[in-house]
């Protein structure tokens, strides 16, 4: 990657890999030789069989972290896990997020509007980073340029919002890139190095998008390869003025 091409022995952590976008990053990153460790973060064993077997085949490059991101004090331990190895992290992409589950589908209308629903979209979909970016900024205290970028989502762009509905994740996804746009802010204080993004993956055929894929056209569906090679482009092109903005799969910056 551009950004850390000069460097070698960078070290990545990739949350939330036990399938889809993240599983697709770790194992990219994997045979990137520029990257000396890469650090996942799984919530389900059961859900990251395919993950955890990378392990055999990269026993000293992959680690695997179990940890959920809505617990804070998961957080805390995964970080103080990985402060025992490495000192400064280069790249960080944070790939959790909630649209759909059994017990819970977007909202259509007012009508479907609960408050314990409301409450999950947003601990998964925004608090969960802000708090990684709370206890990751010691790692990010060093002098080498380095990336934090969060998958986000279209939808979570108010200015872009024309058709309504999906009331939770499309506020939820709002509400991370203003804690993101905050923390790049900051960080631009304490670990100026460090650019911190947030990215709209494009609609990728998995687990997530698979209920609402009907009514989209085969070329704006895309591969999980496919979005984590676009998404790897954004982040090598990104500059130091870019901190704090929303992009797009294909480079363009998203209104708010």
């Amino acid at each position: 990657m551009t950004l850390i091409e000069n460097i070698k022995n960078a070290n990545s952590l990739i949350i939330g890999t036990s399938q889809g976008i993240g599983l697709c990053f770790v194992k990219k990153l994997l045979q990137d030789e520029r990257i000396s460790k890469v650090y996942a973060t799984y919530r389900n064993p059961s859900n990251a069989e395919e993950l955890l077997s990378l392990t055999d085949e990269y026993p000293d490059k992959l680690t695997c972290l179990m940890m959920d991101i809505t617990e804070e004090s998961e957080i805390i331990a995964s970080v103080q896990r990985i402060s025992t190895e490495v000192s400064k992290l280069h790249l960080v992409i944070n790939c959790v997020g909630l649209l759909h589950d059994e017990n819970l589908q977007p909202e259509k209308s007012l009508k479907q509007i609960n408050t314990e629903n409301l409450l999950r979209y947003f601990q998964i979909n925004s608090i969960g980073a802000v708090l990684l970016a709370k206890h990751l900024l010691p790692l990010f205290k060093h002098k080498e340029p380095s990336v934090f970028a969060t998958i986000s989502a279209k939808v979570g762009s108010i200015g872009d919002n024309q058709l309504g509905g999906w009331y939770g994740y499309r506020a939820s996804k709002a509400a991370l890139n203003m804690l993101m746009r905050n923390v790049a802010i900051e960080y631009g204080r304490s670990c100026p190095q460090t650019i911190v993004v947030t990215l709209h993956p494009g609609t990728t055929d998995t687990r997530l998008s698979r209920p609402f894929q009907r009514n989209v056209p085969p070329e704006k569906l895309f591969s999980v390869e496919r979005t984590v090679s676009q998404l790897l482009t954004v982040i090598e092109q990104l500059q130091a003025g870019d901190s704090g903005q929303f992009f797009s799969w294909d480079g363009s910056k998203l209104p708010w």
